[in-house]
């Protein structure tokens, strides 16, 4: 049920007896007081830990001039509070949409290009290439151009050679996304 607020309570935040008020991105929103009942559950004390180091995050990365400016400028386009915008980061792990291997045919200096996006940013995406039996034919990090990244190959490998590309993407808080992907020479 939509109400709307007398103008009195339009800026209010906090609780007044059973109600809660606070604000969503520019709306005032009234819910009922939550109620705790019994023990928590394993899920549950699992997330308020996480929650904890969600809130040690943001508070670092507001005590940083640098950080926080990128933050708050992230906020202000979605209209929400910097703080949340910190702890919505840290719980949101980028994505890896797409490893192309199409331009790779086993020799130095092929392109893999990477999409990968997260809710704030991808700082970092890391290219491994293995054998059959796991040994690192080569690794590095990828190169952001034009919203793609691209990771230039530095070995050649033999005819019949199966390689696994491992791909990890990591953005500011240290969330990461891994792909793995098969190609056959």
């Amino acid at each position: 049920m939509k109400v709307k607020l007398n103008p009195m309570f339009e800026q209010a935040s906090g609780q007044l007896g059973e109600m809660v008020f606070r604000e969503l991105r520019g709306e005032t929103i009234v819910s009922r007081k939550p109620t705790l009942s019994g023990e928590p559950t394993v899920e549950q004390v699992a997330h308020r830990e996480r929650f904890k180091q969600a809130a040690a995050y943001g508070k670092s990365a507001l005590a940083n001039a640098t950080t926080r400016e990128l933050y708050e400028a992230v906020a202000k386009n979605k209209n929400m509070p910097v703080f949340a915008m910190t702890v919505a980061d840290f719980f949101n792990a980028p994505v890896i949409d797409n490893v192309d291997l199409s331009a790779y045919n086993g020799q130095a200096g092929d392109l893999i290009r990477i999409s990968a996006h997260d809710d704030f940013e991808v700082l970092k995406v890391h290219v491994s290439i293995t054998d059959d039996a796991s040994d690192l034919i080569e690794s590095g990090d990828a190169v952001l151009d034009s919203g793609s990244w691209f990771y230039t190959t530095t070995e050649a490998v033999s005819a019949g050679t199966n390689v696994i590309v491992n791909v990890v993407a990591t953005d500011r808080p240290g969330g990461t996304a891994v792909s793995g992907s098969i190609k056959s020479f």
